[in-house]
């Protein structure tokens, strides 16, 4: 099965049938992964009178209450209305569009003299050489090396994970992308004293707020798919909320050949 999808004057094609997704699942239990000091994902059985909301325990269907905190329970998306005030600045009413062209890079975090390891600019923009025609389209997706399988569930709280040079946040608004997504817990220092400088600089806030732009952390994307030009599904929930537990998902694009020469 083949579909098409334009990007900068010419058609791709891509697979609706081989998605890549690139999410990590929220499931109960200590063995997820998990961050800034979140409690464990807890699904909770519903009980009113008589009846108990598990089929397991004798009940006519499942029906259960979920405790998540998005910005620390697996993969979620952002706004800007994560470091607004403004309780209307909300994802589901900044992301209106769900499909985007993207361009994957891995890069390695750099070690700081003070210890940090930080994804630099110079290094994602050395990545983006690389590849055929190295143009940065809407979006962004960071895979961080060594690929290690354990940031499937990685407790990264209080361990100074690594984040993202506040340049590289810069140099994406002046490139126009729209969405980043990493394999990170933040793309700001787990403990810097609220500046929040890649947030800020990626959102233009406060002074220009850049409302459909769009963060998505605690992603992994398997060694198996390669570095390049990708269709982007951000799919979330219609939570009122600055975030959401999302399920970002991906499709190979393919350049279709040009046309033959007319006679």
């Amino acid at each position: 099965m083949q579909a098409t999808f334009p990007y900068a004057g010419r058609l791709y094609t891509y697979d609706p049938a081989a998605p890549l997704d690139v999410s990590l699942p929220l499931a109960p239990g200590a063995d997820q992964v998990s961050c800034f000091w979140a409690e464990p994902v807890q699904f909770d059985t519903i009980r009113v009178g008589s009846f108990v909301g598990s089929v397991a325990l004798g009940g006519s269907t499942n029906y259960q209450r979920v405790h998540v905190t998005p910005h620390g329970n697996g993969t979620h998306t952002e706004c800007y209305g994560h470091i607004a005030p403004d309780p209307a600045a909300t994802l589901n009413q900044c992301l209106r569009r769900f499909l985007f062209v993207a361009r994957l890079v891995s890069v390695a975090p750099r070690a700081q003299p003070n210890g940090d390891l930080v994804v630099m600019l110079a290094d994602v923009q050395a990545a983006l050489a690389s590849q055929a025609d190295g143009s940065v389209p809407e979006a962004l997706v960071l895979r961080t090396l060594p690929n290690d399988p354990a940031k499937r569930s990685r407790h990264y709280s209080g361990t100074n994970p690594p984040y993202v040079e506040p340049a590289l946040a810069h140099f994406l608004v002046a490139q126009h992308v729209q969405h980043l997504l990493l394999d990170l817990p933040s793309v700001d220092r787990e403990e810097d004293a609220g500046q929040l400088l890649a947030h800020h600089a990626f959102w233009r806030y406060p002074a220009q707020p850049r409302c459909g732009a769009t963060i998505t952390e605690l992603i992994f994307v398997p060694d198996e798919v390669a570095d390049g030009l990708y269709l982007l599904n951000i799919q979330i929930t219609s939570l009122e909320l600055d975030a959401s537990p999302s399920k970002p998902v991906l499709y190979k694009l393919s350049p279709m050949p040009p046309p033959p020469p007319g006679p």
